[in-house]
């Protein structure tokens, strides 16, 4: 919990951890991706709180632009061949020291990006070198809570969780919805 306490931001892979993993495509080439209302619920809740929250993808997807325009994510990385050197940029961009920050993440693909971070995450489902480097695996699987759950842990290590759960349960969150 103590790196979590650090964290004040948080990069997300985008399949296998926003969502489990699979991909939907119709026969006219139109790509379907399926997010958890939690995960959204998690990152509005962390970023009310003043962590930011990034998105790094190896696939391009307007499905995933869709999805951080909904949450009010901007920082956006798709396409992204070599996630350690976004990471770094990101980093860099946001004035936030590799320490601060947490990459979470599912396949081999990651861990470059995870490396480059205080705080390595690996989804439960997680290929098993991907756990196995992981500072901490989700009890979630990729799509299913796993994101949610990290949220809440970082919140919980900065002392915001129940300001932002006592916010929701009354009703007074300018977040409202995921």
């Amino acid at each position: 919990m103590v790196t979590a306490k650090a964290v004040r931001l948080l990069l997300l892979d985008v399949d296998g951890v926003l969502t489990d993993g699979r991909l939907f495509l119709s026969d006219s080439g139109e790509e379907f991706k399926a997010f958890h209302s939690r995960d959204g619920h998690g990152i509005k809740m962390l970023m009310a709180t003043g962590v930011g929250v990034g998105l790094v993808t190896g696939r391009r997807s307007q499905v995933v632009q869709r999805r951080a325009d909904d949450l009010g994510i901007t920082l956006v990385v798709q396409g992204c061949r070599d996630k350690r050197a976004a990471v770094k940029r990101l980093l860099l961009e946001q004035r936030v020291a590799a320490h601060e920050a947490a990459f979470m993440g599912d396949d081999v693909i990651d861990l470059p990006a995870m490396e480059s971070v205080g705080l390595a995450v690996a989804v439960a489902d997680a290929h098993p070198l991907v756990r196995a480097r992981a500072r901490w695996v989700t009890e979630h699987n990729g799509g299913q809570g796993a994101v949610r759950e990290v949220c809440e842990l970082v919140m919980r290590a900065q002392g915001t969780l129940d300001g932002q759960l006592g916010c929701a349960y009354q009703g007074e969150c300018s977040w409202a919805g995921g």
